[in-house]
């Protein structure tokens, strides 16, 4: 895997990981989604910091973009004790957020800053080797950020830049991208030229500021929309205990990551060859032992069925037309040269 080379920082006094909430039917970001599952379960915390990767979501075109570096106007950060608290701002690899007039209300730990400055969505197992490499107060400790910018209706993408200046600044982050051939999971056509049921061009779609009626119960009806918002990726525990994931005005890049959370080992990328932007909802039974997990056998909560479900693969072939398939591709990874505790106001 890819290097994250972390500077030697001295060990926190061991304060405990905040307490997750339990999911339940809430609904979720896929990139929260993926970071519940990682954080609750085990997890090695060593002394020493090994090397480690996380993939980068995107090539850095998408900095050039959004016009380079940028910076906060003003900014504070301080250590919060307590359990952190939703931001103001959708902290996503995804396009997905509401304007806030350029203001940052955010507690979290610092892997969801660099996450979201950087556009990352690690697999499960980078994810997990990433947190056991690097110091323990990088998981344990939730920091506050509050910052404003410069201009009132900053994109989403120059926030990133933004929180990247503030993460060197204030947290000594050090970073850069290399390129490394990856073993990965190929998404292509189940038949070429043809969309599985669930999977349309957005256009085909009510448009994102149409009026649309959500899911409410276990099944997604006709006249339903999943998520009510475009260009994020979301997924939520259904009542039967399946999973229902979705989104709306988004790449086929971004749904072969958002696919990450299927857990299958290796990164997920798009060779489908499609273009333009898609809507799809995706409905699978979570695998015992996995996040959003099925009831065990005997529970109270069990179904009555004797049926194990769609797995997540049998799902993505026969509700979206997609299959994948092992292969290597050069993948831009996010490289970690240095990381301290940060500056506090």
């Amino acid at each position: 895997m890819p290097s994250v080379v972390v500077a030697p920082v001295r060990e926190s006094s061991g304060r405990r990981a905040p307490r997750l909430e339990k999911l339940g039917l809430m609904r979720k970001s896929v990139l929260a989604l993926m970071m519940l599952a990682t954080v609750a379960g085990p997890l090695l915390f060593g002394a020493r910091y090994g090397e480690v990767r996380a993939q980068q979501t995107l090539t850095e075109d998408w900095q050039k973009a959004a016009g380079g570096k940028m910076e906060f106007e003003v900014a504070s950060v301080r250590l919060n004790p307590g359990q952190g608290a939703p931001s103001n701002f959708r902290l996503s690899p995804d396009d997905a957020y509401a304007p806030t007039g350029g203001l940052l209300t955010a507690d979290a730990p610092l892997p969801t800053y660099i996450f979201f400055a950087y556009k990352i969505m690690p697999t499960r197992e980078q994810f997990q080797a990433l947190f056991g490499q690097l110091p323990k107060w990088v998981q344990t400790d939730n920091y506050e950020i509050h910052a404003r910018a410069a201009t009132k209706n900053p994109t989403k993408d120059q926030m990133r830049l933004m929180m990247q200046s503030l993460l060197k600044e204030r947290f000594g982050l050090v970073a850069h991208l290399e390129t490394q051939e990856t073993p990965v999971l190929e998404m292509t056509l189940l038949k070429p030229g043809t969309l599985g049921p669930q999977l349309h061009r957005h256009e085909d779609g009510p448009a994102c500021d149409a009026k649309v009626a959500t899911v409410h119960g276990a099944e997604l009806k006709e006249t339903e929309v999943f998520p009510a918002q475009c260009g994020g990726v979301e997924a939520e525990n259904r009542p039967d205990h399946t999973i229902l994931m979705g989104s709306r005005d988004t790449t086929m890049e971004m749904i072969a990551k958002a696919f990450q959370i299927g857990r299958l080992g290796r990164p997920i990328m798009d060779a489908t060859g499609l273009t333009g932007k898609y809507d799809f909802t995706l409905k699978w039974t979570p695998a015992h032992g996995d996040f959003g997990q099925r009831p065990q056998p005997g529970s109270p909560d069990e179904p009555a069925s004797d049926s194990q479900g769609t797995t997540f693969q049998e799902a993505v072939k026969e509700q979206l037309g997609l299959k994948l398939k092992p292969g290597k591709a050069p993948l831009k990874v996010l490289v970690i040269d240095h990381v301290e505790r940060p500056s506090m106001d």
